[in-house]
């Protein structure tokens, strides 16, 4: 995956993009969340849509991701959080 749709809005202000993506939620339990930077220039064909890979390339995914990310970071909330601030509130928080 090249970033293509990212490259657009990098500028002489803009030199990090977060990209973020959630899971769950409260008919399935709690919400899980994860964020990562990648490089600018950053490509691989196996990053894309984590629901179009089997387990054993979601792993594969997440070591090249992991190794090779500028930051990134995971986090969830449970759901009694998700009943006191609602799934849009409780998906930012993660």
């Amino acid at each position: 995956m090249a970033l293509d749709f990212e490259q657009q809005y990098y500028s002489d202000k803009v030199q990090l993009i977060v990209g973020t993506d959630e899971a769950g939620g409260c008919l399935l339990g709690p919400v899980f969340a994860g964020a990562v930077i990648l490089p600018k220039d950053f490509k691989c064909d196996l990053i894309d849509d984590s629901k179009k890979l089997t387990e054993k390339k979601r792993e594969e995914a997440y070591q090249i991701i992991t190794e090779n990310a500028i930051a990134w970071g995971k986090g969830f909330c449970t759901v009694e959080e998700i009943d006191e601030i609602n799934i849009l509130n409780a998906s930012r928080l993660a």
